[in-house]
């Protein structure tokens, strides 16, 4: 019982800690701010204006700027991101742990989109869909050339709207629409089982707004079941990331007290 609310008290204090250091680290960033390279921003504005009157098509000036921003982020680094109003409600709605859909993960195979699992309850698991069925169209869209991006974009929409998904099922060499009404989706990002006595596993499909209060309920769980838990398997195979802050506070739950997870040299 010690030992889980440990648990809990570290993950506690590792949220409190994220909230604080990205308090501080925006305060020392818009302190720290650089001047603007000026001869640069002229060099900026002159390709710019370039483009707009000797470019052969009419250009849209918002876009420009956006795509120019856009660069500049990403050539930090492979996980640096602009995002736009748009962009970032979608990000947050990927982070929320619900959105309106029809519940499923999945992945891309051979161009077409791979049903991992349904998730449990959903539309898409209530309509029968399977782990590698392959998705063909949704609704009169061929899914072929289709990001995977686009793809969920598609079959996402508004509540109680319908959404006409072609099955290819391997097994049963048979191709099938299905219609599915979309309905709001809880995702759960922390899962967790016994794997043997005295062990425990839990894995972490990405860091969203409820993973710490969801980690810290499955831990406890898993106490439960073994008082005389000697260890847990983290598994964050295929995490794709998500909030820095419930990364840092499930961090705090492995870790002796007052151990840096991560640092910053307080520049935008």
């Amino acid at each position: 019982m010690g030992q889980k609310m440990k648990i809990a008290g570290w993950v506690s204090v590792g949220v409190l800690a994220g909230a604080l250091t990205t308090v501080s680290l925006q305060t020392v960033a818009r302190g720290a701010m650089t001047p603007l390279p000026l001869e640069e921003i002229q060099q900026l504005s002159a390709v710019f204006g370039l483009v707009k009157t000797d470019y052969v098509e009419p250009v849209d000036d918002k876009k420009l700027i956006t795509d120019a921003i856009s660069g500049m982020v990403a050539s930090l680094d492979p996980h640096s991101q602009y995002f736009d109003k748009k962009s970032f409600a979608e990000f947050r709605e990927g982070t929320s742990g619900k959105f309106v859909g029809v519940g499923i993960e999945i992945t891309q195979e051979d161009g077409l989109i791979k049903v991992v699992s349904p998730i449990e309850g959903s539309p898409a698991f209530r309509a029968g869909l399977k782990t590698n069925d392959l998705i063909t169209k949704i609704d009169d869209t061929a899914v072929k050339g289709l990001s995977l991006g686009d793809a969920v974009k598609k079959m996402r929409g508004e509540p109680d709207t319908k959404v006409v998904l072609t099955i290819f099922r391997k097994d049963e060499s048979r191709t099938f629409p299905v219609t599915i009404t979309r309905e709001e989706i809880k995702t759960q990002s922390v899962k967790a089982r016994m794997i043997e006595p005295g062990y425990g596993w839990i894995r972490l499909s990405q860091f969203q707004e409820r993973t710490v209060e969801d980690f810290v309920r499955k831990a406890e769980e898993l106490y439960k079941q073994d008082p005389k838990l000697k260890g847990l398997v983290l598994d964050l195979r295929n995490d794709p990331g998500g909030l820095l802050d419930a990364a840092v506070a499930i961090s705090a739950a492995f870790l002796p007290p007052d151990v840096t997870v991560v640092t910053t040299n307080g520049q935008l």
